[in-house]
Formats: C-alpha cells, structure tokens, sequence
C-alpha cells in the first residue's frame, strides 16, 4: 500500500519508491509523530523515537536552514505563528497579532489611499509616517484621489515607529489620532529638522482645524527628539501632562524641544468642560473618558479606568494586581458575598 511504482517483495522496504514518507527505507504513512498514546495511563506521552516531515523524508531534526512547525520542516512559519529559538528554531502561535514590519514614507511624501494598504497589520514602521494635504485631500496632478478617512484604522495595530510621526493634514470627520491608539514608542532615529530649528522633532502635528484632542492614549516613550504640536485650534487636554515624562529614556529630558502653541487656550478647554475623566490621576490623559488616562486614580480594567474592582459583586469576580489592575479569579474560586476577599483554593 505505500509502495510506489513497483517492489522487490512484500515488506515496507522493499519498494522502489514511497508513497507518502520515506522513514530510514521504510515507506509509511506518515513520520513517526511527537507524541504517542498510552493507552494504559491514558495519555500522550513524548516519543522517543519522533522524527519531522521534510520533503518526503523523515528526519531526525530538520537543516538548520529550516524552521520546525509541528512535525514537519519547513521554508517559514505560517501567518498566524512567529518564529522563535528554543534551542532549535520552532513555530509558535502568536498569541494575537503576529509582528510585521513595514517600511514607512520617505521625507517629502505622504500617506495616501494608493500606499494606504501596505500597512494592513504592521506593527511595526520601520521609518517615518507623515501625512500631508496631498495624501489626504488628494493629489489630482498625479491623478490620485482623497484618502477614504476609514482607512487610516489600518495604523490601529501599529505599535513602534522608528523615525517620525508627522501629521500635517487630517480627515475634517475625524477629531482626534485615535487610530494611533496602540503606538506606544517613537524611537526618533531620525529626525524632522525646520529651517530654523536647532533641535529636531519626531512627533508633529501641525494645523488640523478638526482636532480636539490627541487620543493617543499607549504613547509612553519618545526616545529622541521632541514635539511639535502647533495651530490645533480646537485642540484641548495637551496641556493637562508633563510632555516631560515621554522623555524618560534621554540623559537630558529637559534638553528635548517641546513646541506646544497656538492650540486651544487652557480656560476655554476648562469652560466647555474639556477636561479629564474623575477617574483619571493627576497625571492627565489624551482625550475625554475613562480610557484615555495616563494612569488610574483607583483602579483599572483593560485599559480603562474604574472606581473598584468586582471584589464582591458584579459578573464575574475579580481581584486587583500590583499595578491595581483587575484581573479575573479563577473559575474555580467560590463567590464569597461578604469578607474582604474571595476564599482562595
């Protein structure tokens, strides 16, 4: 049955040829799997004798060119896992969002609905993003239309860029950058430097009529350069954070340019009631609501801030972390509906 094109006799290695896998000269099925059942204690045991699928060959460890996915040798992991070194080089899920890295736009040009697709599930820019009139109005000398503003969500998987973030034209629909809302770091390894600017910036948003807040509620490292964020007259809660504490990673924070002007004056922000959540500390937030916060007064609950943890009531019981962020019990805990905690097992 596994023979292929004719045998010499009757056992598995007397063919000329194997159908599926050629194990050591003996035509099977299949290699010989990790695991192997025990059928006595009733469980999948490691086997020994294992070996991995490459090509048509059973292998006892696949070429160090190679990547073992499985049982199997192969050329590269596939979309949903990431490759790792653990001794030899395996395929292990993500856990989410595997990492991808894109190239950015070079200086002079812009993000525009002809390069919008490109950054379908990156991660990572490796370079800059700038956004300019031409990329979001349009640019009809060069034939290519305005940027449907639904587009830009595809920068929401966006962790880390490497050089700049420069936004100098928007969507009008659009009132803040909470598209950005996971970028959490801008290396600023290399930097936008104006004409009469000594020091260079890696963050800037200059001019976008529709902005009333920022919205870019991860961000906690600026690792070089500074901010720019001018002319936004709408543009409220910047002010209510030390842009100092981005720095942290630079011997000298102090040093780094924050150009902040021209935007929405403090009081008239204070009046409209543009000011952060209750349950925000007083280190500030990004934008209104409980989610855009620096920190949490009291507690919080996957990136959003609240007043209590579900200690003892509420669906599903929790319990505060360190960081007094709460975690859920496990399935196994009793709902305890008085005492100070949950009766631990």
């Amino acid at each position: 049955m596994e023979c292929a094109g004719g045998c010499t006799g009757p056992l598995d290695t007397d063919c000329f040829a194997c159908r599926n896998f050629n194990n050591s000269g003996s035509c099977m099925p299949q290699c010989p799997q990790p695991f192997i059942y025990n059928k006595h204690t009733f469980k999948l045991e490691p086997n020994p004798s294992a070996k991995y699928q490459y090509g048509s060959i059973c292998v006892a460890q696949c070429p160090n060119n190679f990547v073992v996915d499985g049982s199997s040798c192969v050329s590269s992991c596939p979309p949903n896992k990431i490759e790792v070194e653990q001794g030899v080089k395996r395929c292990e899920p993500c856990g989410g969002l595997c990492p991808k890295v894109c190239k950015g736009i070079a200086s002079g040009q812009t993000v525009d609905s002809q390069n919008i697709d490109s950054f379908i599930n990156c991660t990572k820019i490796q370079g800059s993003l700038h956004f300019l009139v031409t990329g979001i109005q349009g640019d009809p000398f060069n034939n290519i239309p305005p940027l449907d503003p639904e587009k830009l969500k595809v920068f929401r998987t966006v962790r880390e860029i490497t050089d700049i973030l420069d936004i100098q034209s928007w969507p009008g629909t659009l009132t803040d950058l909470s598209v950005f809302s996971n970028l959490t770091t801008i290396q600023g390894r290399t930097l936008y430097r104006g004409r009469h600017s000594k020091r260079g910036y890696s963050l800037l948003v200059m001019t976008i009529p529709s902005l009333t807040s920022l919205g870019l509620r991860s961000l906690r490292h600026i690792n070089d350069g500074g901010v720019y964020i001018t002319g936004n007259k709408k543009l409220c809660y910047h002010h209510t954070f030390n842009w100092t504490r981005l720095f942290i990673t630079s011997s000298r924070p102090h040093h780094r340019q924050k150009n902040i002007k021209e935007n929405r004056l403090e009081a008239k922000c204070v009046a409209e009631g543009k000011v952060c959540d209750p349950l925000c500390s007083s280190e500030g937030c990004w934008g209104p609501g409980p989610d855009q916060c620096l920190s949490c007064k009291n507690y919080s609950r996957g990136g959003t801030c609240v007043h209590r943890c579900r200690f003892l009531t509420g669906e599903g019981r929790e319990f505060a972390s360190p960081n007094r962020e709460c975690m859920p019990c496990h399935s196994e805990c009793e709902v305890q509906e008085d005492g100070p905690r949950a009766q631990e097992y």
